[in-house]
C-alpha cells in the first residue's frame, strides 16, 4: 500500500491515528479478509472515544437515507425524458440493467474501503492504485464533479423558484438564495447531522413525483408512446447518460461508509439504495412516458400544467436543496480531511471544536457553494456541459473504477484459477472497457449537443435576469 502509514507527527497539534494492524488473506471470492499480523492500516477519523466531534455515528438505514438523497433527488427528473427518446422497451431494459450493474459496482466500492479502512475519498484510493499520481488525479476529478453536481443544484433551484413565482424576479437573485440556503445547511459537520435531512428530501421528491404522475394521468394521453425509437446516435447516448446520471451516487460512497458505525453495514444500505431508486425509475419512466409519451420534458416537474407544475416544484424545493447539501458537504469533507490529515496523522481540529477547525470548514462550504452559484450563471450551455462531466467522471466513478477496484483486489495469480474466476475476471474487465466507452460516447454526444445548441440560439448568457421558468 501506498502512503498514509507514516507515524511521524506532522506537528504540534497532531496526534496519532488508532492503528489497526493487519494483513490479508485471500478468500474463495478474490476478495481480501483481514488477519491479524504486521500491516498499517487506520481509520480515517482515529480513535473517537474522547472525541468532540465523533463522525462515525450513523446507523446503516440513516447512510441509507443519505445516498437515496443525494442519488434520487436529480437523476429521478430525467428518466421521462429519457424514455421519450429511447422508447419503452429500451428504457425498461436500461434502467433495469444499469442499476443491476450499479449494484455491484457499489459492492466492490464497500470491499475496497474494508480492505483498506483508511480510504476515505477517491483521492486515497487513486494513491493506492497509482500512488502520487493517483491520488492527485482521482482527488481532483471527484472535487470538480461535485462541485459541478452543486451547480445543477442551484441551477434547478433558480428554475423551481422562477417557476414558482412565474418569474417575479431576476433568475440570478434566485440562484443566490438557493447557494445561500445550500451553504447554511452544508455548515454541520457530520453527516448524522445531515441524515435527518435526507429523510425529508426523499418524502419531498416522492411527494412531487406522484403529484405528476396523477396529474398526468388525469389529464390522459397527450403524446404518441412506442416501444422502440430512431434516433441518432448522439441523441441517442445522450438520453443513455441521464439514466447513468441517474445512477451516479458511487462518487461519495467512500465518505459515507468512513461515518458509519459499522462499515460492514453497508451492504444492507447499498441493496436499500438500489431496490428503491431502480424501482422509482421505472414507476415513474413506464407512468409519465406512457400518458405523455414523446412530449416528455426534463425535469419530468413540468410534464404537468401551470399551477399543479408549481405546487410539485414547491414540494419538491427540500429535495432540491437537501440533495445539494449532501453532495456539498461531502466536497467540503474531502478537502477538510485533505487539510487536517498528513501521513497518518490527524491534527486536533478534525475532532475538536477549534476555532481554525470552524473557520476552515466554514471557509470550504462558502468556497463551494461560490463556486457552484458562478458556474451555475456563467456557463450558458450548463446542461450540456454537465453531460460533458457526467460522460467524464460519472462513467469511472459509477462503473469502471470498480472494475479496476475488483482487479487490484484479485491477485493475477487467483484471476484465472476457476471458471467462476475467469469469468469474473473478464466481467470486471469488459466494466472497464464499459466506463470508457460511456466517457468517449457521452463526451461525442455532449458536444454534438452544444454545437446544435448555439446554431439554434438556445442559450441564455451569462448572469442573465431571463426567466427560467418551465
Amino acid at each position: 500500500m501506498v502512503g498514509l502509514q507514516s507515524t511521524e507527527h506532522a506537528g504540534d497539534n497532531c496526534t496519532p491515528l488508532s492503528d489497526e494492524r493487519g494483513s490479508y488473506t485471500t478468500a474463495e471470492n478474490g476478495f481480501k479478509e483481514k488477519d491479524a499480523t504486521d500491516t498499517h492500516e487506520y481509520d480515517v477519523y482515529g480513535d473517537e472515544d474522547t472525541a468532540e466531534i465523533k463522525y462515525r455515528t450513523m446507523v446503516w438505514w440513516k447512510a441509507a437515507a443519505l445516498m437515496l438523497a443525494e442519488t434520487v433527488s436529480l437523476g429521478i427528473l430525467s428518466i421521462p425524458s429519457a424514455f421519450s427518446s429511447l422508447g419503452m422497451v429500451a428504457g425498461c431494459i436500461l434502467v433495469i440493467g444499469l442499476g443491476a450493474l450499479a449494484t455491484a459496482t457499489g459492492y466492490v466500492i464497500g470491499s475496497f474501503k474494508l480492505r483498506y479502512p483508511h480510504v476515505h475519498n477517491m483521492a486515497d484510493a487513486g494513491e493506492i492504485l497509482a500512488g502520487p499520481i493517483g491520488r492527485e488525479v482521482l482527488g481532483a476529478a471527484q472535487v470538480i464533479f461535485i462541485v459541478f453536481l452543486c451547480g445543477s443544484h442551484v441551477l434547478t433551484g433558480l428554475i423551481a423558484f422562477d417557476t414558482i413565482t412565474e418569474g417575479a424576479s431576476c433568475s440570478v437573485v434566485w440562484a443566490v438564495v438557493t447557494a445561500v440556503v445550500c451553504f447554511i445547511c452544508t455548515i454541520p459537520r457530520t453527516l448524522n447531522g445531515i441524515s435527518y435531512m435526507s429523510v425529508v428530501s426523499f418524502i419531498s421528491i416522492l411527494a412531487a413525483i406522484f403529484i405528476t404522475m396523477i396529474t398526468v394521468g388525469v389529464n390522459g394521453h397527450t403524446g404518441t408512446v412506442t416501444a422502440s425509437a430512431h434516433l441518432t446516435f448522439a441523441k441517442g447516448f445522450l438520453a443513455v447518460t441521464d439514466i447513468i446520471f441517474a445512477y451516479a451516487g458511487h462518487v461519495a460512497f467512500f465518505t459515507f461508509i468512513a461515518e458509519m458505525k459499522k462499515p460492514e453495514d453497508f451492504p444492507k444500505t447499498l441493496y436499500t439504495l438500489q431496490i428503491c431508486d431502480t424501482t422509482l425509475y421505472l414507476i415513474v419512466g413506464i407512468v409519465v412516458y406512457a400518458f405523455v409519451g414523446d412530449t416528455a420534458v426534463a425535469p419530468a416537474l413540468g410534464n404537468t400544467g401551470q399551477l399543479v407544475r408549481k405546487i410539485a416544484y414547491g414540494i419538491a424545493l427540500p429535495t432540491i436543496i437537501i440533495a445539494g447539501v449532501v453532495n456539498g458537504h461531502v466536497c467540503a469533507k474531502l478537502v477538510f480531511v485533505r487539510i487536517f490529515r498528513r501521513n497518518g496523522m490527524k491534527s486536533k481540529h478534525m475532532n475538536s471544536h477549534t476555532f481554525t477547525g470552524w473557520a476552515t470548514w466554514i471557509a470550504i462550504c462558502l468556497a463551494i457553494w461560490a463556486l457552484a452559484f458562478v458556474i451555475a450563471e456563467v456557463i450558458p450551455f450548463f446542461n450540456d456541459l454537465l453531460g460533458v462531466i457526467s460522460a467524464v467522471f460519472a462513467s469511472w466513478f459509477t462503473y469502471g473504477i470498480s472494475g479496476i477496484f475488483w482487479l487490484h483486489l484479485t491477485p493475477r495469480s487467483e484471476r484465472w484459477t476457476t471458471t467462476k474466476q475467469k469469468a469474473k475476471t473478464i466481467f470486471w474487465s469488459l466494466v472497464v472497457m464499459m466506463g470508457a466507452l460511456i466517457m468517449v460516447a457521452g463526451l461525442y454526444a455532449s458536444i454534438v449537443s452544444i454545437i446544435d445548441g448555439y446554431k439554434s440560439g438556445g442559450f441564455p448568457g451569462p448572469f442573465s435576469c431571463v426567466s427560467r421558468a418551465l
